[in-house]
């Protein structure tokens, strides 16, 4: 009885998690795609786009504000600094809560 729960619940997780992934497979198209009718003249022309948008905006980089607060490393840096903060608190609780129970033995 076990195994055949096992089974059925790997199947299941299996399937949700085939179902949940497929449609990121194909979040980047490219023409000819059903989902994304551009023709291969367009395609160019954005790219075209993007290029000479990056050659006009030199020393902007990729976007990505790294070293920014809102940016990846900024981040970083705040959640560290709460969940640390967070463990601190837990282990200096915990140290107490071992004191205590060390003078009542």
């Amino acid at each position: 009885m076990t195994d055949k729960k096992i089974l059925l619940s790997g199947t299941l997780f299996a399937f949700v998690a085939a179902t949940t992934l497929a449609p990121l497979a194909f979040a980047q198209t490219y023409p000819p795609n059903p989902t994304n009718p551009m023709t291969l003249e367009e395609t160019l022309k954005i790219a075209r786009e993007r290029i000479k948008e990056v050659q006009d905006n030199p020393g902007q980089g990729s976007g990505t504000p790294y070293l920014d607060v809102n940016g990846v490393l900024g981040a970083s840096i705040i959640s560290g600094a709460v969940f640390g903060g967070i463990f601190v608190a837990f282990v200096v609780r915990a140290k107490k809560a071992e004191a205590h129970l060390a003078k009542m033995r």
